[in-house]
């Protein structure tokens, strides 16, 4: 009994010594518990409205102020042309566009059904349906209060839903866009980062020392095998992304091309700069895996609305190199977006790529010295 005792006593502080089983151990469960408390959100919160009021008059501006005043709305403008909206959406500026018919009051007032035309963005269909949703729950609300003040006769607000990009509401045009970004971010970082760790637990880093190789040269020659498997993996997703599964593809296939070439270097520089700072593989993947996988599912809008986030999490989701290319992927796949509505996601993966290379040959400097 005295030695199992000691048995057990030796395992507790062997974990105790073991810094990366202290993280897993406690570090993971908090922030997982974290992540997906605050993060799963199916209700919406603060969605960015835009209006196209053609009567504005008393009845409109109500109704207006009482959608703004929700908490699930943010009337952020008006426009005054139907030729907006689109490059609105394509934008990705606003969520929703409410159109309000002429003489909106006075068809109201003698019982008519006057309409209100609700548009939103369906390359998010679940996001589009919540919006569609509470949007009638509130124009049904203000009809009630309205009728209850003796303002109507015997007809009504009639609703009318325009999904945009995706009237069908068809989830896997949702899906498969974002499972794009998911398994390039996981792939490449993840087996860069492995590679080069691997040469520092066999041995091979002592004669990458005395090499004649620079510190560029040395990356460089790590990285492009996984480059070059990399957008194999884009042609091939994207092929079974329309063939298998039928989503379609509305925009530049060379701009799509670009755009992936820009985020698998991303992808590739992050794991280099994971394997500089890791001491073994077991590391490196831990870090990959956990400190990739779940920011980048649950924090990049891949399936839950940013906008429905606390704001910390909407700032920390600022940092996933996913979010912006999720962006991008999905404006040139379903809504025909070219270079001048994604010119700032773009420009941020730019910059958080040479961001990566520069702070990898850095570090990886450091180790060869």
């Amino acid at each position: 009994m005295s030695s199992f005792r000691a048995f057990v006593i030796k395992e507790f502080k062997q974990i105790y010594r073991d810094k990366r089983t202290l993280v897993v151990l406690f570090g993971m469960p908090m922030i997982m518990m974290i992540l997906f408390g605050y993060a799963i959100r199916n209700e919406v919160e603060n969605a960015q409205v835009v209006v196209l009021d053609a009567s504005q008059d008393e009845v409109t501006r109500q109704l207006i102020s009482k959608i703004d005043a929700s908490n699930y709305f943010s009337v952020e403008g008006s426009i005054q042309r139907y030729d907006e909206i689109e490059t609105l959406f394509q934008q990705g500026s606003v969520d929703e566009v409410l159109i309000f018919e002429a003489d909106f009051a006075r068809k109201l007032k003698r019982g008519g059904q006057p309409a209100v035309n609700v548009i939103t963005d369906a390359s998010n269909p679940n996001l589009a349906q919540l919006i569609q949703q509470y949007s009638s729950s509130i124009i049904i609300d203000f009809q009630q209060q309205w009728s209850a003040n003796g303002g109507t006769g015997p007809g009504g607000i009639s609703t009318h839903a325009n999904m945009l990009f995706n009237p069908q509401l068809e989830s896997v045009n949702l899906f498969v866009p974002g499972l794009i970004a998911v398994i390039l971010m996981l792939i490449s970082s993840l087996m860069t980062s492995i590679s080069i760790t691997r040469e520092k637990e066999m041995g091979n880093m002592e004669i990458l020392l005395v090499s004649p190789l620079r510190p560029m040269q040395i990356i460089i020659g790590k990285v492009l095998p996984y480059l070059v498997l990399s957008f194999v993996n884009v042609l091939t997703i994207l092929a079974l992304a329309q063939w298998a599964f039928g989503v379609p593809f509305q925009g530049s296939y060379g701009l799509f091309l670009l755009e992936s070439v820009l985020f698998i270097f991303m992808a590739l520089a992050l794991g280099v700069l994971i394997s500089t700072k890791a001491e073994d593989q077991q590391t490196a993947m831990m870090v990959s895996l956990a400190g990739l996988l779940l920011p980048t599912v649950l924090l990049s809008g891949f399936i839950f609305p940013i906008s429905s986030m606390p704001m910390v999490l909407q700032w920390i989701s600022n940092l996933i190199p996913a979010r912006w290319f999720l962006v991008i992927v999905r404006s040139i796949m379903l809504k025909d977006s070219g270079l001048l509505f994604i010119w700032k996601e773009t420009l941020i993966l730019l910059a958080m790529t040479l961001g990566f290379i520069a702070l990898s040959i850095r570090s990886f400097k450091v180790r060869l010295e």
